[in-house]
């Protein structure tokens, strides 16, 4: 069990539905924007998945310390299967003690154990901090160009 700088262990387990109000208020926290359909339309798509789909969170005696959300696509673009993370939060007050590390390394096993040897995410340019976090854990420009177009109304 993963301990924080204070010596408090924490666990990562799969998310339960109990959690959901955790997460949403974690991560209106960090974005300033409540999505509570979406967090309970994440967890109706991927709290219940074993397999290709992995809603995880790291808890504590004090509750939920952050999660991580990632599932297994394959063949988009002509890919091989892989690993796409798409949401990985912890506490502000939390960050810098190995939380995130622990969520992510979890989410990797996951992705293994699925016989997935590849791992992706996207984010924004500016997101420097998050940038900072996936670097940290080995990660590197792959080989797609993601592009875009404002749809004219």
């Amino acid at each position: 069990m993963p301990t924080l700088a204070a010596n408090t262990e924490f666990e990562i387990r799969p998310a339960a539905a109990a959690d959901l109000d955790a997460v949403i208020h974690l991560d209106t926290q960090i974005t300033a924007m409540p999505k509570v359909e979406y967090w309970h339309g994440i967890f109706e798509r991927f709290g219940r998945r074993e397999t290709d789909g992995f809603f995880l969170v790291a808890t504590s005696g004090e509750g939920v310390l952050g999660f991580v959300v990632g599932e297994i696509r394959a063949w988009e673009f002509g890919s091989d299967p892989c690993g796409w993370i798409f949401a990985i939060e912890v506490s502000p007050d939390l960050r810098m003690n190995k939380v995130g590390t622990a969520l992510y390394a979890a989410l990797c096993a996951n992705f293994r154990k699925a016989g997935v040897s590849r791992i992706r995410t996207m984010l924004a340019r500016d997101a420097q901090l998050v940038m900072q976090f996936f670097r940290s854990q080995g990660m590197m420009a792959g080989p797609f160009i993601q592009l875009e177009k404002e749809l004219d109304e």
